[in-house]
């Protein structure tokens, strides 16, 4: 009985799996369900307007499922998003580089700390005395390389 409904519900079957789809896309989300869930509601639609059959349909379901995914992964990912105008905004350590400051405390046998604004930065050089001039060349981890300013 179920399954004579299942055929008898043509196209509208598969709609109903791509909202059931969409559905369990939010609350399970990872965007690949939703791509599932519209290649199911396209492949319902193509079969309220024509009657393929079962064996066209999951085919056009596998295609349109994969094309959508993969056309996601080429053309929708953040990766390809507009390039921020604040590049370094979550990367604290990285933002100094390049940029002079005065030692607060001497380095010795390579480590030792500076203050830039209201953070103290561990950091890695040759040793030199609290006042010496200090340009920041690189970021390893969280330690600030630095070599002397001249």
């Amino acid at each position: 009985m179920l399954a004579s409904l299942w055929l008898t519900l043509g196209g509208w079957r598969w709609i109903v799996v791509g909202l059931v789809l969409l559905g369990l896309e939010l609350v399970a989300p990872g965007t690949f369900l939703l791509w599932l869930g519209i290649a199911a509601i396209l492949v319902g639609l193509i079969a309220l307007v024509i009657d393929p059959g079962w064996q066209v349909e999951l085919i056009a379901f596998a295609v349109l499922g994969l094309a959508a995914a993969v056309g996601w992964w080429v053309y929708g990912r953040p990766d390809n998003a507009a390039v921020s105008d604040q590049p370094m905004l979550n990367r604290r350590a990285e933002r100094h580089v390049g940029k002079a400051f005065v030692l607060d405390a001497p380095i010795v046998h390579g480590d030792g700390r500076l203050r830039i604004d209201d953070t103290t930065w561990r950091v890695s050089g040759p040793d030199l005395p609290a006042g010496a001039r200090v340009k920041v060349v690189a970021v390893e981890g969280i330690t600030l390389v630095v070599a002397a300013d001249s």
